[in-house]
């Protein structure tokens, strides 16, 4: 548990592989009964998720939570659209955004705050095939250089 009282449950690596995050923003998330044990089991996945701007209010799309293994007939729908809370200043902006420049929202980290779930999406641009493959060789030289140095320390 971090200090600041939240539990990272899920952090999206192929968003930050697939595209350059600009800005992220916390939005709080509607969710079910079930939807939320699943969350506290670790049973999400955020890898094809994105978020779309319906009219005045922020939809998540893709997201996977499993159903809840103790549930009923009540459970919920792994794939369903789950609203997400945000000011009305902050959709008009992020509207603008999108509209404008081509930017996408993509989640990139679901955690709990303070007992309450909440997703963290990022205005990210897409990236072309050169720029993953610069990403990769520097993250590469990175981990050649830490090693070169413990090697040395030893």
């Amino acid at each position: 548990m971090a200090r600041d009282g939240s539990k990272l449950i899920a952090k999206n690596k192929k968003a930050f592989h697939d595209y350059f995050i600009e800005e992220t923003l916390e939005a709080g998330l509607v969710l079910t009964g079930t939807e939320v044990k699943s969350l506290r089991d670790g049973k999400v996945n955020l890898r094809d998720a994105y978020a779309n701007i319906d009219g005045e209010e922020v939809w998540l799309l893709g997201m996977h939570i499993s159903p809840y293994e103790q549930g009923n007939i009540f459970n919920h729908d792994p794939l369903r659209e789950r609203k997400l809370l945000l000011h009305k200043s902050e959709i008009r902006r992020l509207l603008g955004k999108v509209q404008a420049t081509g930017y996408t929202l993509v989640p990139t980290k679901l955690y709990f705050k303070d007992g309450r779930a909440k997703v963290e999406i990022g205005l990210a641009k897409g990236k072309q095939l050169h720029d993953k493959r610069q990403t990769l060789a520097r993250k590469e030289a990175e981990r050649e250089m830490q090693r070169a140095f413990r090697d040395r320390q030893r």
